[in-house]
């Protein structure tokens, strides 16, 4: 259970009506900005036509540190990804609720998610390569940091493998 919820389970047995309105609706877009995050690693496990089994424990293992998320969280937001996948068939949206709802360096935290997601299998395809260059401009971050984010990312996997 997020920090969120159950801060909202405490704080409903005694606070005003307002208060509880401004928690749920801090949840509701916490909820939000997790689904887009999600869905777009769900997009780049599954550009190759496929979403391998390794590229899914790393998106739930991401889901789970990152998010703070325990693994029936994270399973189930998971899923949720892939249905909100499925219901849309591009990725502006996502990119937009997270550029609407993220700072500069929150935007870079989510780019390198994505980019984890690119190496959990242990190579970079020229069509995800070309997928995050696409998020990282709808994100409005930079090719030269977006490189930055790549090779950090990639020096990190080639370590954790080594």
């Amino acid at each position: 259970m997020s920090i969120l919820k159950r801060l909202s389970i405490f704080v409903k047995q005694g606070a005003s009506p307002q208060i509880q309105e401004a928690i749920q609706e801090a949840i509701q877009g916490a909820d939000r900005e997790n689904l887009a995050a999600a869905a777009l690693m769900v997009e780049v496990a599954a550009y190759d036509g496929q979403i391998s089994t390794t590229e899914r424990k790393r998106i739930l293992t991401l889901l789970e540190q990152r998010f703070g998320l325990s693994r029936e969280e994270a399973i189930e937001l998971f899923v949720e990804a892939l249905a909100a996948r499925t219901d849309s068939n591009h990725i502006l949206g996502f990119t937009r609720n997270i550029k609407d709802h993220f700072d500069q360096q929150g935007r870079e935290n989510i780019l390198e998610l994505l980019w984890q997601v690119v190496f959990a299998d242990g190579k970079e395809d020229d069509y995800e390569s070309n997928l995050l260059r696409r998020v990282a401009g709808l994100l409005y971050i930079s090719d030269k940091k977006n490189g930055q984010i790549r090779k950090k990312v990639r020096a990190e996997t080639e370590k954790r493998k080594a």
